[in-house]
């Protein structure tokens, strides 16, 4: 059966008319009995007793007619509800993203995405950086922000912006009086650090082991934010991303720049094939390409 068959076979029904019928839906009298007799040949039995006088319905096309309208009624919602997804009317989108990039420069994008698409509903699953990726890879969700995966494999990656380690001291600490240090001079105090697996962890540990040697890890947490509690209060200090600036400046810590070695990744948006993409995802991937910028210390 096809739609127009049904939409043929429901017009004659109702009016008991091959002529009205072509009325109503604008067709030829050849083009409406070629439907219906498709519509017959596909069920394997004659639905309409028609003679030069009169159209009636067999008992087979009588029990037709509320099975007709159920799926009629179901295809134009269908129908409906599609067009108000590919026009942004309508629709969901599930997202992963890091806690630091989720805590920090997600608000504000999706606010920009808000006011453009009011009706879409966003879903956030703000999980570490692996679990993104996990996520992504199992089709859980249809884009993840992250930073950029070590093998992307079959995933794609779009590069937002390059963010480097900056340095999280006690307001109290002789560090401050410092408008950049170095690494060597951050670790010779004790740290407070992300518990593994964080990414943020595992990159400072490859990019520093072998130069510097291990950290003096005094205090482990696995949330950004009591990072910054901590060293606000005096127990150590830390390196984040500077994506993470305002969230230890709220906590009431100081960040300055990091060199000797200046450690960055890049941080974008995962996703499978970006042409398969649901129109709602595409929209939130412009929206976080057009809005997200560099965290700057200057920003802080």
């Amino acid at each position: 059966m096809t739609v127009k068959q049904l939409r043929a076979f429901l017009a004659v029904a109702r009016t008991l008319s091959f002529t009205q019928a072509c009325e109503q839906l604008h067709l030829s009298q050849p083009a409406l009995s070629l439907a219906i007799k498709g519509l017959e040949d596909s069920l394997g039995g004659r639905l309409l007793i028609r003679t030069t006088r009169s159209v009636r319905l067999t008992p087979e096309g009588e029990s037709l007619v509320p099975l007709a309208k159920r799926l009629l009624v179901e295809w134009d919602n269908t129908e409906d509800a599609l067009r108000q997804r590919f026009t942004l009317q309508l629709g969901r989108l599930s997202l992963a993203a890091m806690p630091a990039f989720a805590g920090n420069l997600l608000a504000p994008a999706l606010g920009v995405f808000h006011r453009q698409h009011p009706r879409i509903n966003v879903t956030v699953h703000d999980v570490v950086n692996e679990q993104v990726i996990d996520m992504v890879r199992q089709r859980q969700v249809e884009m993840g922000i992250a930073f950029e995966p070590e093998a992307t494999g079959s995933l794609h990656f779009t590069a937002l912006f390059h963010d480097r380690f900056v340095a999280v001291l006690p307001p109290r600490s002789p560090l401050v009086q410092h408008s950049s240090l170095d690494w060597e001079s951050l670790m010779s105090w004790d740290f407070v650090a992300l518990q593994r697996p964080s990414m943020v962890r595992r990159l400072l540990e490859q990019q520093l082991g072998a130069r510097h040697g291990a950290l003096k890890v005094a205090f482990e947490t696995h949330q950004l934010a009591s990072v910054g509690r901590m060293v606000a209060n005096g127990l150590g200090v830390s390196a984040v991303p500077s994506l993470c600036l305002r969230q230890m400046q709220e906590a009431g810590a100081v960040c300055r720049p990091l060199k000797d070695p200046v450690i960055e990744r890049a941080v974008g948006v995962v996703t499978w094939n970006p042409h398969e993409l649901s129109v709602a995802a595409r929209a939130m991937l412009q929206v976080l390409v057009d809005n997200i910028e560099t965290p700057t210390l200057s920003e802080a």
